[in-house]
């Protein structure tokens, strides 16, 4: 694995084949006055659409134009605005954020069929949209993002900074723990439920998305997600096709298995970690540290998968840290 990696852990201390790539556009970049509610207000950024990877990604962008630049990746079901209360923070201290919305998801575009969706192809998505804002970048990335974020340090490190990944561990970890637990296995039960042609995408639906509603609430700390919130994601869970769409991440998984990935994650890395994740297991970010060359591991014991949620102030903080420990950029 090369030279010795760095490997440290710590508790937050306020508590106890990779695809073609085809290249860039950027269109106009421009306040959004819409009414949808899916879409930023002219105080959280401005729209831009970017052609990446053969498909346009809607980006919702903040912070002085000169400042570093950091994407933002998204996990499910979430999308841009998932990362806003964390993304204000980080523009306020001269960070220029980018959030786009992923391949599928909300007002980016949507490929039909499953292999679509496969991480590598997802990865690269990533990784001209860093080209398209003259990366490299800070990379962070929370569940789904994280996964595409830890792809994207593996197959382009030149074009990551530095990576942050919230409440997911490297792939081989994942892949590993879930052959052999027993307790990861029952967390991750939707993942085999997704598998289920259109079922899924019924019952998501069903009662004004109440199951995703009640999932949201029901596995994050009081507060962290209110009635507004809410509105803003019924109004992209919503979108035509959408839904498909973001299952077909799971699909993908499931039927494109991947190969274990062992060689070292180049870029200064941060996993950073709720503990009371209800869906993935607390051992699985110290386990990733050994992947990375230069590693850290921040537990942090008040809040769960949904830390960004409960926790921006924190982990604005925390990823300021991580974003020292690399290269200026």
């Amino acid at each position: 694995m090369g030279r010795r990696p760095v490997l440290t852990t710590h508790r937050d201390t306020a508590t106890a084949t990779r695809p073609t790539r085809a290249y860039f556009l950027i269109a106009a970049v421009r306040p959004d006055v819409s009414t949808d509610p899916a879409r930023p207000r002219p105080s959280e950024g401005a729209s831009t659409t970017v052609e990446t990877n053969g498909v346009d990604l809607h980006v919702v962008s903040l912070g002085p134009e000169d400042g570093p630049p950091v994407v933002c990746l998204h996990g499910f079901p979430e999308f841009w605005y998932g990362w806003l209360p964390v993304a204000r923070r980080l523009a306020e201290a001269g960070y220029r954020v980018h959030l786009p919305d992923q391949r599928g998801y909300n007002e980016s575009e949507r490929p039909s069929g499953v292999a679509a969706y496969r991480l590598p192809t997802l990865a690269a998505d990533a990784a001209g949209l860093i080209d398209a804002m003259g990366g490299p970048a800070h990379v962070v990335g929370h569940d789904w993002g994280a996964a595409v974020a830890w792809w994207l340090a593996l197959d382009d490190p030149d074009r990551v900074a530095t990576l942050t990944a919230v409440n997911v561990p490297h792939p081989t970890v994942m892949q590993r723990t879930l052959r052999r637990s027993w307790d990861q296995r029952r967390r991750s039960w939707y993942m085999g439920f997704f598998q289920l042609p259109a079922l899924p995408e019924r019952i998501l639906r069903a009662g004004n998305w109440r199951l995703f509603e009640r999932s949201l609430r029901g596995t994050s700390r009081p507060g962290a997600f209110d009635a507004a919130d809410f509105e803003r994601y019924r109004a992209a869970w919503g979108k035509p096709g959408a839904l498909t769409a973001m299952v077909n991440w799971y699909r993908a998984a499931a039927r494109y298995p991947l190969p274990e990935r062992v060689e070292p994650v180049d870029p200064p890395t941060l996993v950073l970690w709720g503990t009371g994740d209800e869906f993935l297991r607390t051992e699985m970010a110290r386990e990733s540290v050994a992947y990375c060359r230069d590693g850290r591991a921040v537990l942090v014991d008040d809040a769960t998968h949904w830390i960004h949620h409960e926790r921006p102030g924190r982990v604005a903080d925390h990823l300021r840290e991580g974003f020292d420990r690399g290269p200026m950029v």
